[in-house]
């Protein structure tokens, strides 16, 4: 009897622990609790309904920013067609104005009639201004060539005609002639050096006067030419080149290359 005892509580406690352990993996199988499950699934839920929500919203503002932009499209439309329409005429206005700064075309009569009068006035209506130190510097010179040439000439004038008439003490040779000149020379070569010297003189003398005229009509002319000139095509067109080449010759041997100097004008 003892041992039957012993033998259900044997089965009694082996039953229990496999009913603890039943019910332990039936509750503790879970990995978390139903609570906590249903926790997460609300917030799940809401955070659903949220990002729906900032959906929504950005959806409502991108189509805000997008009337936004097309309304400053249409106005940018609008003031660029009145620009189309109001432009035009100030572009011609200014482009005319350009035009009559750039197309100034000198007459060349009236640029000829200018140099006559007035040497350098030529140059002065063709705005060539540059080349006004250039004629007024050639006139400076021949004006003071002329001057001392015909101071010279007149006092070696007076000298030979004072020496002609055997006036040897006359203040117009004794200034001329170095001291006691005439004691070492005989007075008929001093005669003579007084002669040649104002010949010498008269000839240095019209030499200027002609130097001027020519300076007077360079300037006429270079008014005349200049404005003449001014519609002469300087476009890339115009072009001189020079450059080596080969030159084929024939002679009695046969035919030979030489080399040479090629000079091309294009037009």
């Amino acid at each position: 009897m003892i041992l039957e005892n012993e033998t259900y509580r044997c089965w009694a406690l082996m039953f229990f622990f496999c009913l603890a352990g039943v019910l332990e993996g039936s509750v503790w199988g879970q990995t978390k609790p139903r609570a906590a499950m249903k926790r997460e699934k609300a917030d799940v839920a809401d955070t659903v309904t949220v990002r729906q929500n900032l959906l929504v919203g950005t959806d409502s503002v991108a189509g805000l920013a997008d009337s936004i932009a097309l309304e400053n499209e249409r106005q940018i439309a609008s003031l660029s067609e009145l620009k189309k329409v109001s432009l035009p005429e100030e572009t011609d206005s200014l482009s005319t104005k350009k035009m009559k700064v750039k197309t100034f075309v000198p007459n060349p009569t009236k640029a000829t009639w200018l140099a006559i009068v007035l040497p350098g006035a030529g140059q002065i209506y063709n705005h060539k201004y540059w080349k006004l130190p250039i004629f007024y510097g050639g006139f400076a010179g021949c004006a003071y060539a002329l001057t001392w040439n015909g101071n010279m000439y007149t006092d070696y004038q007076n000298a030979y005609r004072d020496a002609v008439k055997g006036n040897w003490k006359s203040p117009n040779i004794t200034d001329l002639l170095p001291q006691n000149y005439l004691d070492r020379v005989p007075p008929s070569q001093v005669t003579e050096i007084l002669r040649k010297r104002k010949d010498t003189y008269r000839r240095f003398r019209d030499l200027s006067i002609f130097a001027f005229a020519a300076v007077y009509l360079l300037s006429i002319v270079d008014a005349y030419v200049d404005a003449e000139l001014s519609n002469f095509d300087l476009s890339p067109d115009l072009s001189v080149h020079l450059g080596p080449s080969t030159i084929d010759t024939s002679h009695a041997l046969g035919k030979s290359k030489n080399i040479g100097l090629q000079c091309s004008l294009r037009f």
